[in-house]
Order: structure tokens, then C-alpha cells, then sequence
């Protein structure tokens, strides 16, 4: 037998795991790349260019974690995704040493008052405190981390009931909001139940704060808690059709006897998209398709524009018609891409007495579940643009007080809520804070089902990685840290209320250190 006697059958499979095996795979892989015809690399350097697709592949997540600094990183830095997170986890926004922010560069300042207010000095209701849950760190070091769950009473941080800001005061129902941020339009199909459910009732728990259903219609989940609700009506009229795709008078009717619903918005655009939605069809299951009146798994895309109305007399005589049989106050939801746009819109309203009650304003740097790099890009003005275009037109034109202007668009943060008041917005909502509020981790995977945070995704295993009972306090963490830090900012400007806020508390400082009015 020789030499081969001494080798055992342990022996001879740990050769063929370690050497055998890999060897041959690795020949395999040679002539496979060397015969195959779609990628030129793996022709030309057969197996070892395969690192460059693992590197590619993995080259987001290595950026996002290893290489990008805090300042790096799009849509959201890491420094802005912390100040997201971190309020939501610990009801909390206090930060040690000093900003990270690069005063150098050309950016928007809040101007602060020489003789602030006080805190009793503020018009805010801070009575009934709202029970919610936040995390407290234990230990915090190279090798552990161990932090535990407390209750713990909060303050509301909302506008008395005489501040309110009432959405048409003329409608059979008007709509008095208390709570000057909601949460943006986001769907149940673009996110799951589990995420709609833990926002809804996050956001009902914060008290008077609002969500928008989106256009995928109004589902179950956004009423599992006691949150208002904005009924979104988009172009494909998603909860609002005939199985034939017409407009359905009695579904609106269902809806506005709803008593959550507190008031319907139409939707003409959004910022990433100046189109009507999409939905991979993986993601219409049956539960959504029978939401939407739509056929299961099957991909679906909005028309670009609705077929009820093409001009402003019929976009408003369409308005008219829902305000009447609901009884409750309709909104528009657009992107301005110009001053003619702010004016041509504002001039009809002055002309006719007609109009919505409100205008949700989005910035073209708003965010979508899926939409295409060319609109999202270069399509639409930003938010602060287009915020003193249509706040100067309404004005111009003398019908600023028949409507409420809703601003959206990477409004995350307080200091960016409060210049977005400052700029016209009698309100602001935010979608991607929410999300990140609720587990979103960026892995930007929205469009594909694919989700590995339960957020953005339809599949029921994915899902299960997001605790709706765990979820839903960091939603209203989130909502009391951003309410809490416009009363702050609003104090430090010499304002009893963030509702007095106007352009004159706001300058813009230049890369050259000059300083301008914002006009």
C-alpha cells in the first residue's frame, strides 16, 4: 500500500474540502469567464476580475460605514442620519464639543434675538404629558454595549388650541392642526404593514400630529393607531376607482366619513417624480391590489396626470366637487418650477374665489420609494426656492390667507423645519425621517421588495425584523424631539411661538462671509 496507508478518510476530505474542491472550482470559473461574452473584464482576466464586482457590489456599504467622513454620504450624510435616529432612540438632540458643520461653506442662518424668551414666556400646551418608551446606555465600550428600556412621561410641545392652524375654515369640517409637522405621503405597498402601523400609531400616540396615506390609498394599517389622517387621491386613483379605473364618488364618501380622515389631498407631483407612481408588481399582493382595486402582482404605474382635469378651471371645479360631497378641506400637492408657475396659480385663485385649502409644497430634493434618476436629478425647483416663489405669488395676488402651504423635502431636523416656517410654509410634514425613525438603514433598496430593514418592503419575512411595539415609541420620540426643538429655536429667536416666524429671521452667509436678507 505504501505511503497511502497512513492517510486517513479524515485526512483525504479535509484535501479535497481545502485543495480538491477549490482548485477545480476555481478552473471552472477560468473557462467559464474566459468563454462567456457579456462582460468584457472577466474575458480579458478571467476569475480575479471577479473582485471588481465584489468591491462594486459592496462598495455603498463599505463608503457608508468605513470610508465616507460624517459629512459624506447622499441622500443623507452619517451625521444627518444620527440626528434622526438618535432622537427617536433616546428622546434626545444634546450633541458635546461643538458643530460639525462647515461654517465656511454658503448655507442659511437663523437670526437670533439679543433678549430671548423664556420658557414660560412660550405659547405652547404642554399639558397631558404622553407616556412613551426610550432607551438609557449602560455600557458603552470597543467590545459591548448594553443599554436598557425606560418609561417615561414627556411633554407634547403643541400650539394651543387658539393657535391652531385651521385648514379651510369654510368646510363643513374644517381642520385644526395643533402639531406644526406630519408625516409626508408614503404608501402601504411602497412600505410595509409592519412600517405603516408603527408610524400610524407613533404618530397618533404623539397626539395631533398627522399622516399622509400617499397615493396608494388609505389601508387598515394607517388606522391602527389614532393618528389624523391626509387621504392622498394620486393619479391612478388608488382607493378612489371603479374596477373600470374611473373616479368613485361613494369611495370618497366612505372615506371622508371617516372620522381620522381629516381632510384629502390631491397629488399632481412630487419632488423625485414629476409623474404618477410606481410598484414593482412583487410588491402588489393581494391585500394592496384589493386596497387599490387593481390586479395582484402585477407592476403598477400611475398615469402622469390625472384624466378628471387638465387646466385650472377643471383642476378647481374638480376640487369643488370633493370639498362638497366630503365636507372636509381638499389640498394639491405640486412642485413649482418657476415664478410664472407661483403667479399662474395664485392669479387664478384670486380671479375665480376658488382654490384648495391648502398647497403641499415639494422640494425637488424630496424623496420617493422608486422614480427615475433624470426627473429625481434636474426636474423641479428645491423646496427654499420654491417656497418664496409661491408665499410671494399668494401674497402678490392677496389670497395668502385662503390657503396653508405644507413644506416637504429633507426637512429632518428643527433648524430646517424652522427656516422652511420662516421662508412661507404654515406647516411642514417629513417621509424619509419617519422611515429612518422607524429602521430605515439607507441601503437604498426601496424599488426592489428587498428591503433588509422591514421598512420599505412587502415580504412578510423581511418584515418580521421590525417590531411594531418597539417601533412606534421612536416615532413619537421623534415627533416630541423635532416639536420641542422649533418651541428651542424659536425661543432663542426672540418668538414666543414657532408660528411666528418670517423671511426677516433668516439670512443667507455666502462662501465669502457676506450676508443677505432672504428676499
Amino acid at each position: 500500500m505504501g505511503w497511502f496507508e497512513g492517510i486517513s478518510l479524515t485526512t483525504t476530505l479535509l484535501v479535497l474540502i481545502l485543495v480538491v474542491i477549490p482548485i477545480s472550482f476555481a478552473i471552472y470559473l477560468y473557462f467559464y469567464d474566459k468563454r462567456q461574452k457579456q462582460h468584457a473584464i472577466l474575458r480579458n482576466y478571467p476569475v480575479l476580475g471577479r473582485m471588481r464586482y465584489m468591491l462594486e457590489k459592496t462598495g455603498p456599504e463599505l463608503r457608508q460605514y468605513l470610508f465616507n467622513a460624517d459629512h459624506e454620504g447622499k441622500p443623507f450624510n452619517r451625521e444627518e442620519y444620527l440626528h434622526m435616529v438618535l432622537p427617536g432612540k433616546y428622546l434626545n438632540s444634546i450633541i458635546g464639543f461643538g458643530s460639525k458643520r462647515n461654517f465656511e461653506e454658503a448655507g442659511y442662518y437663523i437670526r437670533n434675538a439679543l433678549f430671548t424668551k423664556q420658557n414660560e414666556e412660550m405659547r405652547v400646551d404642554n399639558d397631558g404629558l404622553i407616556n412613551t418608551m426610550r432607551y438609557r446606555i449602560d455600557e458603552d465600550n470597543l467590545f459591548s454595549r448594553k443599554e436598557h428600556r425606560e418609561e417615561i412621561p414627556a411633554l407634547p410641545w403643541l400650539l394651543p388650541k387658539e393657535d391652531a392652524i385651521v385648514i379651510g375654515p369654510n368646510c363643513e369640517h374644517p381642520f385644526h392642526v395643533r402639531s406644526l409637522l406630519g408625516q409626508s405621503g408614503m404608501s402601504y405597498g411602497a412600505l410595509g404593514e409592519n412600517a405603516i402601523s408603527a408610524l400610524s400609531k407613533g404618530i397618533g400616540m404623539a397626539k395631533e400630529a398627522w399622516m399622509n396615506t400617499g397615493e396608494g390609498g388609505l389601508s387598515p394599517y394607517h388606522l391602527a393607531g389614532d393618528a389624523h389622517i391626509i387621504a392622498q387621491i394620486g393619479s391612478g386613483l388608488f382607493g378612489f376607482r371603479t374596477e373600470e379605473g374611473e373616479f368613485s364618488w361613494e369611495r370618497l364618501r366612505e372615506k371622508a366619513e371617516i372620522p381620522q380622515v381629516k381632510a384629502f389631498e390631491i397629488k399632481m407631483a412630487q419632488g423625485a417624480k414629476m409623474r404618477g407612481g410606481h410598484v414593482e408588481g412583487e410588491k402588489v399582493t393581494e391585500e394592496i391590489a384589493k386596497i387599490r382595486n387593481v390586479v395582484p402582482y402585477t407592476t403598477i404605474n400611475s398615469p402622469n396626470r390625472f384624466n378628471q382635469f387638465s387646466d385650472y378651471p377643471t383642476l378647481f371645479d374638480f376640487i369643488e366637487q370633493i370639498r362638497d360631497r366630503g365636507g372636509k378641506p381638499v389640498g394639491i400637492k405640486i412642485v413649482i418650477g418657476g415664478k410664472e408657475d407661483a403667479e399662474e396659480l395664485a392669479s387664478f385663485m384670486h380671479e375665480t374665489g376658488k382654490g384648495p385649502d391648502f398647497i403641499s409644497l415639494d422640494g425637488a430634493e424630496g424623496g420617493s420609494g422608486a422614480t427615475y434618476q433624470d426627473l429625481a436629478d434636474s426636474v423641479g425647483l428645491p423646496l427654499k426656492s420654491a417656497l418664496v416663489l409661491l408665499d410671494d405669488a399668494l401674497r402678490k395676488y392677496e389670497v395668502r390667507d385662503q390657503v396653508k402651504i405644507i413644506a416637504s423635502g429633507k426637512i429632518t431636523t428643527p433648524d430646517k423645519a424652522a427656516i422652511a416656517l420662516a421662508m412661507g410654509a404654515d406647516l411642514v410634514q417629513i417621509a424619509r425621517g419617519f422611515m429612518i425613525s422607524v429602521g430605515c438603514i439607507m441601503a437604498e433598496r426601496c424599488h426592489t421588495n428587498e428591503c433588509p430593514a422591514g421598512v420599505a418592503t412587502t415580504d412578510k419575512h423581511l418584515q418580521r425584523g421590525l417590531v411594531v411595539e418597539e417601533k412606534k415609541f421612536r416615532v413619537t420620540n421623534y415627533i416630541l424631539t423635532m416639536r420641542e426643538g422649533l418651541f428651542r429655536i424659536a425661543a432663542a429667536a426672540g418668538l414666543d411661538s414657532p408660528t411666528k416666524f418670517e423671511r426677516h429671521h433668516v439670512v443667507y452667509k455666502d462662501e465669502r462671509g457676506r450676508v443677505f436678507p432672504v428676499e
